[in-house]
């Protein structure tokens, strides 16, 4: 591409998919956050650099400081025990992006759809901002950084040594949206022990897709599922209006490389593929997966033949599609209803429970 279409195809970007990233481009100042917590019922705690002071939390896995919210519910208790979500945010974004998400969380609570939840929303950035010119992590312990122990160590030791959170993994929610939608699979595979509930919107289940011809953009054909075996760097994996094009080599080279090695540790990672690897069985999670019909990356076909595998093994995924939806914030709001109908009822045995001695929480920035 020269270098005019490279600019052209990177102010479309920015232009055309804004809706999906733009809480994530942009730092709110500190009387944004303010105000927004002046209209939850809750409060969002604040343990980031976005809002005048440096409130970050140490990550010896990372070996720097990085962002994190904290959620708290309408009528919080530090003398309760509370179920808890971990968020993982999307490619090109930050843990800003839940800030456009945390009021459909905080009017669910408030109108009794979901009980009292504590919502954990960290930084899952390569840099540490947001950028749609560098790859995402996909929370993986990768040559990129310690993305898996960022999370599954640091971030999940903060809060259960910080927040009164309780101790049933039924309690426990993975979940996240498009690259963290397949964060979510991908370390709840690992942490069995510690997450039953998996959610995932427009999550890359099976990043591997291809059919029997080796197409990536073909959809899901029973009759026609392949694996791909090579890496292709500048194979598309996303469209966007027929003149944005995201090549495999901007996700892959970060964390693995290109070499015939990296599809290797591709595979492991690899949720559909985990299935088998990690004996996944039925009933030992609850999932929830959202996609739409016109995903610029085709993750609905990657979806599609997580499901076929999935239920092969007699696991049966709540599923939520939208068949004109895209991969935007916008579809991903429409799917939020079905996610918190399912959400509900399975959370609602395991609300706040006295614990004794109230719990001291780290102070609100």
């Amino acid at each position: 591409m020269t270098g005019w279409r490279a600019l052209v195809a990177g102010l479309l970007l920015l232009v055309l998919t804004r809706p999906a990233v733009a809480i994530g481009i942009r730092s709110c100042t500190w009387i944004e956050l303010k105000g927004l917590n002046q209209r939850l019922n809750g409060k969002i705690l604040d343990f980031t650099h976005n809002h005048g002071g440096d409130y970050r939390i140490w990550s010896p896995a990372l070996c720097e400081k990085r962002d994190l919210y904290v959620y708290l519910p309408p009528g919080f208790n530090p003398g309760c025990a509370y179920p808890v979500m971990v968020y993982l945010h999307g490619y090109a974004q930050d843990e800003q992006n839940f800030l456009s998400l945390v009021e459909l969380f905080d009017q669910a609570i408030a109108c009794g759809r979901l009980p009292p939840i504590i919502v954990a929303a960290p930084d899952g950035s390569i840099p540490g901002r947001p950028s749609l010119r560098n790859a995402g992590s996909f929370y993986l312990n990768s040559r990129a950084g310690r993305f898996e122990d960022w999370i599954a160590c640091d971030v999940w030791n903060f809060l259960t040594e910080n927040f009164p959170i309780r101790p049933e993994r039924e309690a426990h929610v993975l979940g996240g949206a498009s690259m963290g939608g397949f964060g979510a699979y991908n370390l709840g595979f690992k942490y069995r022990d510690r997450f039953r509930l998996l959610v995932g919107i427009f999550a890359p289940l099976n990043i591997r897709y291809e059919n029997c011809h080796g197409r990536y953009f073909a959809d899901f054909d029973p009759d026609c599922l392949g694996i791909r075996e090579n890496l292709k760097p500048f194979g598309p994996v996303a469209r966007f209006y027929g003149v944005i094009v995201i090549r495999q080599h901007r996700l892959s080279r970060p964390l693995f490389g290109i070499d015939r090695g990296a599809i290797d540790q591709i595979a492991r990672e690899n949720p559909i593929e985990m299935l088998a690897t990690y004996d996944i069985r039925p009933g030992e999670f609850d999932m929830f997966i959202g996609y739409a019909g016109r995903d610029e990356f085709n993750i609905d076909a990657q979806v599609e033949s997580f499901l076929f595998v999935a239920r092969q093994r007699g696991i049966e995924p709540a599923v939520a599609y939208d068949p004109t939806g895209h991969h935007s914030t916008a579809t991903g709001k429409k799917l939020f209803p079905d996610f918190v109908r399912w959400l509900g009822p399975r959370l609602a045995a395991y609300g706040p429970v006295p614990v004794g001695p109230p719990c001291a929480t780290t102070a609100a920035h």
